[in-house]
């Protein structure tokens, strides 16, 4: 199918979902109306936008969404948008390269790498690292990374404070999504999904986490969530258009949106192409 045809189908699927959708009440049927609608470009945001930073010693790390300081539906900053998770970011550890023995305390890391090989080290457990792993790294135990091949590992990082209450896990936690069955391929029509971690895998703010195909020329059902959930999407393989409120936004791989959390802002998925499309979800208890 040709770029013109996938451009008119596309437009004719969102005329029928638009209706389908309207007609049920899941919809809000006024036009757009930027003075009390959030402006969704605050929202969306990708790690190359960012300046980066060393951590652990040795990791380029670059910011993608961070912690939002004020009203979260009028962010100051375009990706200033995080109520409860404390940062979410794209790093890299260049060829052959380690980082220093780090402990964390009052927080820990989840890393899920997207390209490259290595290993982590964590007292005495060592896991390989390649595509689809992904690490939980609770707090109090000293870890390394390396990387053993002869191109950067790249890794997205999510950090989660430790609320009350919480007990971590003694050692990390390693899951392999190359392993994991689907969960699901139809959730919201036409969500291929994955579950990388849930909160019983040791998780302390996030509720679940994991990788979501979308076979060519499918999209997800528009649909909302609760006023204050945290609820974020980023882009890993393909061409991604993404629904979110009354508009339309291309989603470059890097790139991640989260969803303005006033309990009625439309959010979609939609594959226009002819290959599989990968993006991830996360989404952190209120």
């Amino acid at each position: 199918m040709n770029k013109a045809l996938r451009s008119c189908a596309l437009f004719a699927v969102m005329i029928l979902v638009a209706h389908a959708a309207f007609a049920q009440g899941q919809l809000d049927v006024k036009p757009y109306d930027p003075a009390t609608e959030p402006n969704i470009d605050m929202y969306i945001r990708n790690w190359r936008e960012s300046l980066p930073r060393h951590t652990h010693g040795s990791i380029i790390e670059r910011e993608i969404l961070f912690a939002n300081d004020g009203d979260p539906m009028r962010p100051k900053e375009v990706g200033a948008v995080l109520t409860n998770l404390q940062a979410f970011s794209h790093g890299v550890l260049n060829t052959k390269d380690s980082t220093i023995p780090v402990t964390l305390e009052d927080k820990q890391e989840i890393f899920y790498i997207e390209s490259g090989k290595g290993t982590i080290t964590a007292g005495s457990t060592t896991a390989d690292l390649y595509p689809g792993v992904g690490v939980i790294v609770p707090p109090g135990i000293e870890f390394t990374i390396a990387n053993k091949c002869e191109k950067p590992m790249g890794m997205y990082i999510f950090t989660e404070d430790i609320p009350d209450g919480f007990v971590p896990k003694k050692e990390i936690v390693v899951r392999d999504e190359n392993v994991i069955e689907f969960a699901s391929s139809s959730v919201h029509w036409s969500h291929c999904y994955k579950g990388l971690f849930r909160k019983d895998d040791g998780l302390s703010t996030l509720k679940g986490m994991g990788p979501v195909w979308f076979a060519p020329m499918t999209m997800g059902q528009p649909h909302s969530h609760g006023e204050d959930e945290e609820e974020v999407w980023f882009a890993l393989e393909g061409d991604i258009t993404i629904m979110l409120g009354k508009q339309l936004r291309k989603l470059p791989v890097g790139s991640a949106y989260k969803i303005p959390p006033n309990g009625m802002t439309p959010h979609s998925t939609i594959n226009n192409g002819e290959e599989f499309v990968k993006v991830f979800w996360f989404k952190l208890e209120q």
